[in-house]
């Protein structure tokens, strides 16, 4: 399925896929669109301290229109019948954290933002983006101080003050932790300072985990595009198998991003720059063995897609996986995006942005508010300094 960008373009597709549905999936959108603006607006840039942020008459009005309540997998089949247009619009809630029939149909917001808004690519790559956020905070005073681990927070009268790392102490009047939150409140802080114990914890939905390859390939492959989802496989059975039966999967999905065909900077000429996923469940076994037999796997299915021999062709190749995201990470559970977005671990459900054992600790990033994923991270950030000047000058 080749997906165009443009909304003429995708109307068409879907009415070659399913007759009429061009219809239903302009009204998807249209309540896509509405879900987008009320969660941007009342709900993602909200500290998450307390239900009482969300007790406005005119937000909880908007709770059934934003579909809080329905799952995904039955509004979509309540509009669509075509099975490859189904796991099309189901494939981004994949990595939310729950099947399908289990993510409040909430996040068909994702589909208006991938269609409507546009996918965008940095030239130069997405640390391109990390780059440009570290020059403007160096305009702007901020010093930075790298391979500094923080291995230990003196806490003084419910107050951070002191922060160590292996080398060096530094004093704080204020502390914003986007580490791993878990990692920095279960290993960093002295247990009588800690929010939340391990029973808590070990009772959190994570979202996925990831097995990923970072391949340099020494000649081009055609038939790629910059995005490629394979969804030659079951995609239920693979959904199940990351979060009912946790599992390495059976049949894999994978997406293939070739940003070689986009952006010539990133390989050399007559190259092909590749990266490959495969959604896992968090937390289980990761082996050198593992990584390989599906690295044969789902090259064997990219080679079949695309005429080409490309195995014989690496000439850089680099695995990645929970083994890695805990090393460098600390990530829970080698967990790659962060806490599942369920109903029951949304807003104030959440690990609290804000510490209430020690005045002026925050904490922002992937598993508290407003959740997973570059974007919503950025916003965590914001919003957490925010709360922490407000904090301070109050």
């Amino acid at each position: 399925m080749e997906v165009p960008a443009s909304l003429e373009g995708l109307h068409a597709l879907f009415e070659s896929y399913e007759p009429g549905s061009s219809q239903n999936l302009k009204r998807f959108l249209e309540e896509a669109a509405y879900k987008y603006e009320v969660g941007m607006k009342e709900f993602v840039h909200k500290p998450g301290h307390s239900i009482l942020e969300f007790a406005d008459l005119r937000v909880l009005r908007s709770l059934f229109r934003l579909q809080m309540f329905n799952s995904m997998a039955g509004y979509l089949r309540r509009l669509f019948k075509n099975e490859h247009l189904l796991q099309l619009l189901e494939f981004p809630v994949l990595f939310l954290g729950a099947t399908p029939e289990k993510t409040p149909a909430l996040y068909s917001l994702m589909n208006y933002a991938d269609i409507r808004l546009g996918t965008w690519y940095p030239m130069g790559g997405m640390f391109k983006i990390v780059e440009a956020m570290v020059s403007l905070a160096k305009e702007l005073g901020v010093t930075f101080r790298f391979h500094q681990e923080v291995t230990r927070v003196d806490v003084v009268d419910g107050q951070a003050k002191r922060v160590h790392t292996a080398d060096a102490v530094y004093e704080s009047d204020a502390l914003l932790v986007g580490a791993d939150y878990h990692h920095f409140e279960q290993e960093v802080l002295a247990p009588a300072f800690r929010q939340y114990n391990k029973a808590y914890w070990d009772k959190r939905v994570m979202a996925p985990s990831s097995l990923l390859f970072y391949l340099g390939v020494n000649k081009r492959v055609p038939k790629l595009r910059h995005h490629n989802l394979f969804f030659d496989e079951d995609f239920h059975q693979h959904a199940v198998e990351i979060y009912e039966q946790p599992q390495w999967p059976s049949k894999p999905l994978f997406y293939v991003s070739a940003p070689s065909v986009t952006d010539s900077s990133v390989a050399p000429e007559g190259m092909e720059n590749l990266f490959l996923l495969i959604p896992l469940a968090p937390g289980l076994e990761d082996t050198d063995a593992l990584r390989e037999k599906y690295y044969h796997i789902i090259m064997e299915r990219l080679e079949q897609y695309t005429g080409e021999n490309i195995r014989d062709y690496v000439v850089y190749k680099r695995s990645y996986a929970q083994n890695d995201f805990i090393r460098d990470y600390h990530a829970f559970k080698g967990n790659a995006y962060g806490l599942a977005n369920t109903l029951l671990q949304t807003a104030f459900l959440k690990p609290k942005m804000r510490s209430k054992k020690v005045r002026n600790l925050f904490y922002a990033g992937q598993l508290t508010t407003p959740g997973p994923g570059v974007p919503p991270s950025l916003i965590s950030g914001q919003v957490a300094a925010n709360e922490l000047a407000r904090a301070i000058l109050s």
